[in-house]
């Protein structure tokens, strides 16, 4: 499945948060990751991110079991554009 995760959590919780997705996904922005994972994977994922995250902390994860159903398309401003995520 495609998985796009961003979260805003504690300062001190960051950089756990970070090196836990940085095993799974690819870091796309500030505190935006996505990526391919298994089924498996992505419940691996969510229980390590249990562990380390606290009620005031938000993960949201936004999941596509056919990745032909949702388009991305990405343009900074360097080219004049914004990002786009279609489903």
């Amino acid at each position: 499945m495609y998985v796009i995760c961003v979260y805003d959590v504690n300062e001190k919780t960051c950089a756990k948060v970070m090196k836990i997705l940085r095993r799974y996904l690819f870091h796309i922005q500030k505190s935006v990751f996505e990526g391919t994972l298994t089924p498996k994977q992505f419940s691996t994922l969510k229980e390590e991110l249990h562990k380390v995250t606290s009620d005031e902390d938000s993960i949201l994860f936004y999941f596509s079991y056919n990745e032909k159903q949702i388009y991305k398309e990405g343009l900074d401003k360097v080219n004049e554009s914004l990002n786009i995520l279609i489903d």
